[in-house]
């Protein structure tokens, strides 16, 4: 970790203050900051959908704390776009009329999010592409997703052992207008072309419904004894393929996921989900949060590199599997034990030592 990641890392307590805050709020809404704004110095947020829980709980609390951290004046101007590419180009219009002069956006379409950087530009307005690359933006901070792919693909590996190059696999990639789905999408097929049978993949568009169906598409396509593992972009979309193979008749075939959402790593103590892959917000949302300040404050945002020539960067992303849950997400401080071991699961818990 570099010193711009030492300097933007909150404590555990920051965290569990800011997860209380977000809890109270709902998507869409504007923070409390930005209508108590009056002549404070604003940033815009605008995160791109709802149905994965992450971005309300985790990125935006986080997000706005650090900004309060690096510039205590600053306020956040906050919305989710709940997944309407229309919606969040209101937003970023709207944020731009407002007068904010930085605007960290994950974008619910990157392509299109491109011709509206350039029309920021035209007025004096900085882009930060947070967590989703877009063209042309002033800054882009992310984990590495192509690397992030690699890494599930060869968990699924991993979990069948022996058994891989005899098994058929079925893949649910993320939204194809997310860049970061192409990535995590070229990572995975870079570990298990050639490895592993591909009996059946289609898009699940980050959708748990959408995803589900796709796998039961799955099951009558390459039929049911015939599975035996499957790839899930996300921790939300593998919820939806764990009900489905469950509804199936399926037990016991490896499904991986990401984001290390609450449920991802109940289903990984419960043993229904193999693995996730962590993306620490507490490195991710203070990073994008530095650079927007940086930006607004006229200095040299620090970034590690360049993408696609932009200056970015990209943070390490970790497998979290049952043994390692305790060292990291509870460790940081993003989830309590008390949240991750309901009654269900804590004869489990305490078997591999979460307490």
């Amino acid at each position: 970790m570099n010193a711009m990641m030492r300097r933007a890392v909150i404590g555990t307590a920051a965290v569990s203050m800011a997860l209380s805050i977000a809890a109270c709020g709902k998507a869409g809404d504007d923070s409390k900051d930005a209508k108590d704004s009056g002549s404070k110095t604003k940033i815009g947020l605008l995160l791109p959908e709802n149905k994965t829980a992450r971005y309300e709980t985790l990125d935006k609390p986080l997000f706005v704390e650090a900004v309060k951290k690096d510039c205590p004046d600053c306020v956040v101007e906050y919305k989710n776009a709940a997944g309407d590419v229309g919606a969040q180009k209101q937003q970023f219009d709207q944020q731009i009329a407002d007068g904010i002069k930085v605007i960290a956006i994950s974008s619910v379409d990157a392509e299109k999010s491109a011709s509206w950087v350039k029309t920021a530009h035209t007025k004096g307005v900085k882009v930060v592409a947070y967590d989703r690359a877009i063209a042309g933006a002033d800054a882009y901070v992310s984990h590495d997703n192509e690397k992030i792919g690699k890494l599930q693909g060869q968990a699924i590996l991993d979990a069948l052992g022996t058994k891989a190059a005899t098994s058929n696999l079925v893949m649910i990639n993320g939204d194809e207008k997310d860049p970061n789905a192409g990535l995590f999408k070229k990572g995975a097929h870079e570990s298990l072309d050639g490895k592993i049978k591909i009996a059946y993949e289609a898009s699940g568009e980050w959708d748990p419904k959408i995803a589900g169906e796709k796998m039961a598409a799955a099951v009558s396509s390459v039929g049911k004894d015939k599975i035996n593992a499957v790839y899930s972009a996300n921790d939300g979309m593998a919820g939806g393929i764990i009900t489905a193979i469950a509804n199936a008749g399926i037990k016991g075939i490896p499904v991986g996921g990401q984001d290390a959402e609450l449920p991802g790593i109940q289903r990984i103590i419960a043993g229904t989900q193999t693995f996730t892959i962590y993306k620490s917000p507490k490195q991710l949302a203070p990073a994008a949060a530095q650079f927007a300040v940086n930006l607004l404050q006229g200095k040299d945002i620090g970034a590690q590199g360049k993408t696609d020539g932009v200056p970015s960067t990209l943070l390490e992303p970790t497998v979290i599997k049952k043994d390692n849950i305790a060292s990291t997400v509870i460790k940081d401080g993003i989830y309590k034990v008390s949240d991750v071991c309901s009654a269900d699961i804590a004869a489990k818990c305490t078997a591999l030592g979460i307490k």
